[in-house]
């Protein structure tokens, strides 16, 4: 895959508006080539600010997203009530777990994150951070429900959060802090809402990934390496916390990485691979949008397709 940093979001963009003056339907006005994309919440600024325009500047194929917790996004796809050409995870293990077999056998890894808290700079919270307090200090002090989490059942940031909780604990000496706060916590049902309350002032902060945070030009404090689970080399320290969802899944914690697949018996498969094999080769936009992608990014994982370079 390619190496390069890709083309910059600026260009894409500009390059949009030359491809529609040459008109990718052609000149009879048949509907453009689509591909449609059933995607973790976390990445839906990504795709439809950076990837779709760029995706569609460069290969006249308009990309339809939709964006929900990944655990939700695993069930619609594994309950057949959507039918996405690709299906993108914030978690890849949850991916390979769920779908591997009967939906697809293959995968590409392509970004990685961080987490924190991202907050309102308006809010006692917001205050007591920015005078440098730490983050688990102020938690422990607000109001219930202040501090916002998405739900762990539907969504890997939010399993994650309460992971981090329960590593911050030992690594601070917190006693009880993991359970205190998943009692405290507000549990956000729709992940892409989750900034939105911060931003509303609904809510004085959330546990987000650092993207999110660029995203909505937000504060972030972004938690040491120790939970932030950005780090490859700490993997057997975060899986020794782990959650078990409502439908009995159990994640242990694990590097945050972005993994991508098209599915079996999509409607275009086609142009669901070329999107795939878009998001390896630039990682210029995504770091761009506040994604990391680092030296050993993109790497496939499975039987790739032919055209699909791992």
């Amino acid at each position: 895959m390619s190496t390069g940093r890709g083309i910059s979001r600026r260009a894409y963009l500009a390059a949009v508006g030359t491809a529609a003056a040459g008109g990718y339907a052609g000149c009879t006005g048949a509907a453009a080539e689509s591909v449609s994309v059933l995607s973790a919440g976390s990445l839906a600024t990504t795709f439809d600010d950076y990837v779709a325009p760029a995706f569609e500047a460069e290969t006249g194929t308009a990309v339809h997203g939709e964006y929900y917790g990944t655990n939700a996004v695993m069930r619609m796809v594994e309950d057949r009530t959507k039918h996405p050409d690709v299906i993108v995870s914030a978690d890849a293990t949850l991916l390979r777990d769920r779908l591997y077999g009967e939906f697809t056998d293959w995968d590409v890894e392509f970004a990685t994150n961080s987490l924190g808290l991202g907050y309102h700079k308006s809010t006692s919270v917001g205050r007591a951070l920015d005078a440098g307090r730490p983050w688990y200090e102020v938690a422990r002090e607000v109001d219930d429900g202040e501090v916002a989490i998405s739900d762990p059942d539907l969504d890997p940031l939010g399993y994650r959060a309460l992971q981090a909780f329960e590593l911050a604990e030992r690594e601070h000496g917190l006693d009880g802090f993991r359970e205190e706060m998943s009692r405290r916590v507000y549990l956000e049902p729709e992940e892409p809402q989750l900034m939105a309350g911060v931003e509303s002032g609904s809510r004085a902060a959330a546990v987000v990934y650092r993207n999110m945070a660029v995203d909505h030009g937000m504060p972030f404090v972004e938690f040491p390496d120790a939970y932030n689970f950005s780090d490859p080399s700490l993997s057997d320290h975060y899986s020794t916390a782990a959650y078990t969802t409502e439908e009995g899944y159990t994640a242990e914690g694990r590097p945050i990485i972005y993994n991508a697949t098209t599915k079996q018996g999509a409607d275009n498969p086609d142009a669901g691979r070329r999107l795939v094999q878009f998001l390896a080769d630039n990682p210029g936009l995504l770091d761009e949008a506040g994604l990391t992608v680092t030296a050993d990014l993109p790497r496939g994982h499975g039987d790739l397709p032919e055209d699909v370079e791992g």
